[in-house]
């Protein structure tokens, strides 16, 4: 079970590589399988790095960065997974991933993230029902938008999908689908505001310090309305409902 401590280029008798420059963090990287992939930018900047490879065929893909803080993470890949993470995605503190069973957890460019943020495709272990024996908690694949903020101890779960420019709020878990510019809270997570942009300029942080409006930030370009549900026209529905009523009085199958 080879371990190295050094994201740099690297591989083994076993298929495992780690395609990088050397790049300066506190890594730790475990491969227990077969032929798995570490791939890093050459501007990647790294905080804490531990990623293990429990079984065979599993790839970590991680963007370039530049001006935004260190990503730190903690990540399980499991067999034929995948975790591509964009650029210039960012964490105040670890975050924990998790990808098994085949699936992808995919991270959009800009991404921000607050420590303790969990994204995990599959539970860990396997559950069952009792009468039929099947399985009731497969894996799934997640997906982040770009320019998403996901905040302090959110949890993205298996089959999560959020749009591009979205913020997820504290403690909040998204297990299906939010769309693009609108913030996301509660368990499970729901929309409660549409229409929404956020930049990265810190209230405290980046003058001026006070930021009643739009004009005292640069804005990016991910400002856009929140796209409407699919929903069938009001034709459709009336055309359904009468459907419905001719079925019950019998004159249509």
């Amino acid at each position: 079970m080879p371990t190295t401590t050094h994201v740099r280029p690297w591989s083994d008798a076993d298929g495992n590589v780690i395609e990088a420059d050397e790049v300066p963090s506190g890594t730790k990287i475990t491969f227990k399988g077969r032929n798995n992939r570490l791939v890093v930018a050459p501007s990647a900047r790294l905080g804490r790095l531990e990623v293990v490879f429990d079984c065979d065929n599993g790839v970590v893909e991680v963007g370039p960065s530049s001006g935004v803080p260190a990503l730190m993470a903690t990540m399980r890949v499991g067999q034929d997974a995948r975790v591509v993470i964009g650029a210039n995605v960012s964490t105040t503190g670890t975050v924990a991933i998790s990808a098994v069973e085949g699936v992808e957890v995919r991270i959009g460019d800009d991404v921000m993230m607050a420590e303790q943020v969990q994204i995990r495709a599959d539970d860990g272990h396997p559950i069952f029902d009792v009468r039929t024996g099947r399985r009731v908690n497969p894996a799934r694949s997640i997906s982040i938008g770009a320019h998403v903020w996901l905040g302090f101890r959110s949890s993205m779960l298996g089959g999560a999908t959020i749009g591009d420019g979205s913020v997820i709020g504290l403690g909040a878990v998204v297990k299906g689908r939010i769309p693009n510019n609108c913030i996301a809270a509660g368990v499970p997570a729901r929309v409660v505001r549409r229409d929404v942009a956020w930049e990265r300029p810190h209230l405290s942080l980046v003058k001026p310090y006070y930021k009643p409006d739009a004009s005292t930030v640069t804005t990016s370009a991910y400002w856009a309305p929140t796209a409407q549900p699919d929903r069938p026209s009001a034709r459709r529905r009336v055309r359904a409902w009468g459907g419905r009523v001719l079925r019950r009085l019998g004159l249509r199958r």
